[in-house]
């Protein structure tokens, strides 16, 4: 087995994803998850503390384009406007890994609890993210609190469209998040 062949974390997390989609989240080791990556279990251990971890590769460097993005925003955007740009430069940095993982990794949580869980801390953290590079920006508390839960959504509904499409599709995923917060934007209007 390779040690430090390069790719090991990309090629971790296909192998999980593969072997959670083949045979289930709970009935799969860190083991085989390891062998089928071509690696060493020391290595998986380099790379994750634990399985549970693998679906939430990346989290931290989403939240953290997320803020750069508002936080690079032209000085007079609006908090929505704010939120866009955090939404493309997040969106910027999926390809067709991300793309192709999507609805499989979508299917694992689905059918496991624990995933699940990990799941609703991951949106926490985006949200929180989003939060303090709009209180940082000067955006009112309770302002930046619903623009960031809109740009939450909007990049979990932009996400799923765009790696649920069709697959031989080309494009970009920020203009499905774009689209998708427009949408809640005109959505939030309706509710009086």
């Amino acid at each position: 087995m390779a040690r430090w062949e390069p790719g090991a974390r990309e090629r971790i997390v296909v192998a999980a994803v593969d072997l959670f989609t083949e045979q289930g989240y709970d009935a799969t080791t860190v083991a085989q998850i390891a062998e089928r990556a071509g690696i060493t279990k020391s290595t998986f251990f380099r790379h994750f503390p634990d399985k549970r971890e693998l679906l939430a590769a990346g989290q931290e460097t989403l939240s953290r384009l997320l803020g750069e993005g508002i936080a690079e925003a032209p000085f007079d955007a609006s908090p929505l406007e704010a939120v866009a740009a955090g939404l493309a430069r997040a969106s910027s940095e999926m390809g067709p890994t991300n793309r192709d993982l999507g609805p499989r990794i979508s299917a694992a949580v689905a059918a496991s609890t624990e995933l699940q869980e990990r799941a609703v801390l991951k949106n926490v953290g985006m949200a929180a993210a989003m939060t303090d590079a709009l209180l940082a920006r000067g955006v009112p508390d309770p302002l930046a609190h619903l623009a960031a839960e809109m740009g939450v959504l909007a990049f979990k509904r932009g996400f799923a469209e765009w790696s649920e499409g069709d697959p031989n599709a080309t494009g970009d995923l920020a203009p499905h998040t774009l689209a998708a917060l427009n949408d809640l934007r005109d959505a939030s209007a309706a509710l009086g």
